[in-house]
């Protein structure tokens, strides 16, 4: 068995394989959203693969791989990271850049052969621009019924065991750049603060000011459909563990060219975001309504 047939395990769900391949066929672009601990970097590696094997060229766009090369900036040095949790300042920066990124994409690769996956995680703010129609080059490339946005739900037992793989990951990590995930007491606080919003968005399966509840996927699914109302949804239910525990997310057998910024170029976003809020609070007040689209 080649590398590349032992890291493809999504042929062990047929229905989410049969899936996988459909968008791997017909797709110009797929965005995998939601939080982190939710199965994106899998369905990510695998659609990967599948795409590969289709003949097409994969092109990858994920926040993890460009976050860092803003935060490694000059100017992105004056906003670390706190607890995992990435500065408003860069996330902001981050989603500037990333319309301008998907233009130029899609200008220097034009053929149907191209595929671009990315991963959108949107809660906090975290690429969130991609779900807002603005008048720009990347908006028809958005809305386009090429492109899909993708939202893997786990059930709730598949959800505490990858918390769990996540939890020994970050003690054992399999690929360097597992260093960079988002830790486990940040899975929690990001389901927290999503399910924060659901008031705001109309959905009162959470009162304001209550605690919240414990993961639920049917009202995390609504919750990322309404944010993601401007763009074609496809919920990705996912109710058993793939063997995933002998490979690393981050670890390609094919061919997979990363959408990533220059360090200029992200250095210049970093600097216009610092222009256009010299008010923190302002900007803070901002992605506190990331919802908002």
């Amino acid at each position: 068995m080649d590398i590349s047939r032992r890291l493809l395990i999504v042929q062990e769900d047929p229905g989410l394989h049969h899936r996988l391949e459909r968008l791997a066929r017909d797709c110009r672009m797929v965005f995998f959203a939601g939080l982190p601990g939710t199965g994106k970097s899998l369905m990510i590696h695998q659609l990967a693969h599948l795409s590969a094997a289709a003949g097409r060229t994969v092109h990858l766009l994920q926040w993890d791989t460009a976050r860092p090369v803003f935060e490694a900036t000059p100017a992105g040095r004056r906003y670390p990271m706190r607890r995992g949790v990435t500065h408003s300042v860069i996330r902001k920066a981050l989603g500037v850049w990333v319309r301008d990124a998907l233009a130029r994409w899609h200008g220097s690769c034009p053929g149907s052969g191209d595929l671009l996956i990315g991963e959108t995680p949107l809660v906090g703010g975290r690429f969130v621009e991609l779900a807002r129609r603005l008048d720009d080059a990347a908006e028809p490339l958005l809305a386009a019924t090429s492109c899909r946005f993708v939202i893997p739900i786990p059930s709730r037992d598949l959800r505490r065991l990858l918390e769990a793989a996540r939890g020994r990951r970050a003690r054992r990590p399999a690929h360097a750049r597992e260093r960079e995930d988002a830790p486990p007491h940040l899975l929690r606080e990001l389901w927290e603060d999503l399910a924060g919003v659901a008031p705001r968005l109309g959905l009162d399966a959470v009162r304001p000011g209550s605690q919240a509840p414990p993961y639920d996927p049917a009202l995390y699914g609504r919750i990322y459909q309404r944010v993601l109302r401007h763009r074609r949804t496809e919920l990705l239910s996912m109710e058993k563990p793939l063997s995933s525990e002998a490979i690393s997310v981050y670890d390609f057998a094919v061919a997979a060219r990363d959408v990533a910024p220059a360090p200029d170029e992200a250095a210049a976003r970093i600097e216009w975001v610092e222009r256009r809020y010299p008010d923190l609070g302002a900007l803070e007040e901002e992605i506190d309504r990331w919802h908002e689209v």
